[in-house]
């Protein structure tokens, strides 16, 4: 810690239980009990993530690899250290508690990376304990980060218009000291697509292929399946299959030992949530599992999951352990052997795409890099005709080399492991 700068460490909790973290939380009022043991914050103005204030430091170390533009925004060096310095001071100056999370990101321990989050809020030490790997003592005693987020969502940037950004809001990496920062916004999804972001720089360049998907496999482990796919596409409900165990829901590697997930939880939307069309997610809610943003009745703590008064984008965070048909509920590692199918999901509203369709390593591409579906009405507020959007390599949002780079992995490993690669349309046909 004092490497980085903070040396006021009497009021640090360190990888607390989850208990105690539920007890701080309530203690320091930034949220309550409620469905099934599950506590429950709001995350405040911001209930989603803020992509236009993410930002990359334009530094030697990765100036000439970043997929620069909309989605990786350039930041100079020393506005980084103004914002920087600015974290620091707040923490060691604090009289208040502070919350470090050391973990894992990446099941497979020879491309695994130490995460450390650092932050104010106890509910974001519970999110970040809930979605990154969890350590054991022994690896706990042995931690040294290789990457670092410092959480200061209580504090803004007022000089942004000096510096050139979006708003006081702010999300900045600096990939050379492997370090982020954030202020402005609570929002815990920052911190888990933070560091996906940092992996899909980090993992293409030792030849594992970062992937934004969900996967599957046999209960042996040898016959998994990768579902890309955005959102509203099916890929929860196709890759949930009661005779094929989770492997994880949005987040993981294919390295040339096999697939593997990146997280040790899952962030599942909870709008309109209902026990018997989703009954994995809502048993998932219960002591350990993490709601947002939902609203309940005051006196009787009681969720109304059709509200949307605070947000279509209400979230609970759980371990993948409250799956009852995940790997990690068995006992076993987020691993698995190559995958045997590769299915593309498409929600195509216009009625061109085949139900089901073979693609070549060429063809696979194409459809990886265009990240194809059609918005259609539920899926986002204010949709009412389907709308055709386009996503690269279906994660546009996180991904930080040129999306060439994850295509030509892609058909590398297809055809060194002879993957089949299919394009399904869950939308409508021949209309």
């Amino acid at each position: 810690m004092q490497k980085i700068g903070i040396t006021e460490l009497n009021n640090f909790h360190r990888n607390l239980p989850v208990n105690e973290l539920v007890n701080h939380i309530v203690q320091n009022k930034e949220g309550r009990i409620g469905l099934h043991g599950a506590a429950m914050v709001d995350t405040g103005i911001y209930t989603g993530r803020s992509p236009n204030d993410k930002y990359f430091v334009d530094e030697p170390t990765s100036r000439d690899k970043i997929w620069w533009g909309a989605v990786n925004r350039k930041v100079d060096e020393d506005i980084f250290d103004d914002l920087f310095n600015k974290v620091i001071d707040y923490y060691n100056n604090g009289v208040s508690n502070s919350y470090i999370f050391d973990g894992f990101a990446g099941a497979d321990k020879t491309y695994r990376i130490n995460v450390r989050i650092i932050a104010k809020k106890a509910w974001q030490a519970h999110f970040a304990h809930n979605m990154f790997i969890r350590p054991d003592q022994d690896e706990l005693k042995a931690f040294d980060p290789d990457f670092t987020i410092i959480n200061a969502s209580d504090i803004q940037n007022e000089d942004f218009q000096k510096h050139g950004l979006n708003s006081k809001t702010f999300v900045l990496f600096h990939i050379g000291r492997r370090i982020a920062i954030i202020g402005g916004t609570e929002y815990g999804g920052e911190m888990k697509k933070g560091i996906f972001s940092v992996l899909h720089y980090l993992l293409p360049q030792q030849g594992v292929l970062s992937m934004h998907c969900s996967a599957n496999t046999d209960k042996n482990g040898g016959n998994s399946a990768i579902f890309f796919g955005l959102s509203g596409t099916g890929k929860t409900t196709l890759s949930t299959d009661p005779d094929r165990p989770l492997i994880g829901d949005d987040e993981h590697g294919w390295s040339d030992d096999g697939i593997f997930n990146f997280e040790g939880g899952c962030y599942a939307k909870v709008i309109n949530l209902n026990p018997e069309h989703e009954p994995d997610i809502y048993n998932a809610i219960r002591e350990g599992a993490l709601l947002e943003n939902v609203v309940y009745d005051e006196s009787s703590g009681q969720i109304d999951f059709s509200d949307d008064s605070k947000t279509q984008n209400t979230r609970v965070s759980y371990p993948l352990e409250h799956i009852e048909n995940s790997l990690l509920s068995q006992g076993k590692n987020s691993t698995a052997s190559h995958p045997k199918n590769i299915i593309f999901l498409a929600c195509d509203a216009y009625g061109v795409l085949p139900p089901v369709s073979k693609l070549t390593p060429e063809q696979a591409m194409y459809h990886f890099i265009s990240g194809y579906t059609a918005k259609v009405a539920g899926t986002e507020r204010g949709i009412s005709e389907p709308i055709a959007t386009f996503s690269p390599c279906f994660g546009g949002p996180f991904l930080t080399l040129h999306p060439l780079v994850y295509a030509e992995l892609l058909k590398e490993k297809m055809n060194k492991f002879n993957v089949p690669a299919y394009l399904v349309n869950t939308g409508w046909v021949g209309c």
